[in-house]
């Protein structure tokens, strides 16, 4: 298909609750096939609908290595149905061009999707694995949610922002998350 505009944190549809797929048809085949083309020409690990202004409950990722082949990945409807330990780590993503900052995830997630031809499938991605991240990280954008929602320092990661010239954290969007602060704050003592 083709490689689409990334809309640009601040644009307001980044922020915006998806809808969910009622059928596979071959718009939304096309529209996987967009995230695609879209992800690789950007050199992303991952893509959602709502990057390229489609509010659809679609992403896609592919966490291969330079030297191994593509493996996509293709997430419709997707659900986290397990989550569990915790980690701290670095992400970016395609929506704030080189802006990278620690933030929050499980270390250990189950995901129930459908695939690009609508058949249910479940997956595990373990260990704090940059799948495991990357999943999260997708499905999050299609509930309106961003990576920097889940910072570990918020003025940190507003420094890093206005280096970038994005706008700040909103700091009514950061997400509470009590069992995985605690599970953290174990990890600590």
């Amino acid at each position: 298909m083709s490689v689409k505009r990334v809309l640009q944190y601040g644009e307001k549809s980044l922020r915006e609750p998806s809808k969910e797929v009622h059928k596979v048809s071959k718009k939304i085949q096309d529209l996987v096939q967009d995230l695609l083309d879209t992800m690789y020409a950007k050199n992303g690990v991952g893509m959602a609908a709502p990057q390229i202004g489609v509010n659809y409950r679609v992403f896609v990722v592919d966490v291969s290595k330079n030297d191994e082949p593509l493996n996509p990945l293709v997430f419709i409807n997707p659900k986290i149905i397990k989550k569990s330990g915790a980690i701290i780590a670095q992400e970016g993503c395609i929506s704030f061009p080189e802006a990278y900052t620690d933030v929050k995830r499980y270390k250990n997630i189950m995901v129930k999707a459908l695939d690009v031809h609508g058949r249910p499938f479940v997956m595990e991605a373990k260990d704090g694995c940059l799948l495991a991240r990357a999943i999260q990280h997708e499905n999050d954008h299609l509930d309106g949610i961003l990576f920097i929602d889940h910072c570990v320092n918020r003025f940190e990661t507003d420094k890093i922002l206005q280096e970038h010239h994005l706008p700040p954290v909103e700091p009514d969007m950061l997400i509470e998350d009590p069992v995985l602060d605690e599970e953290l704050e174990s990890k600590n003592d």
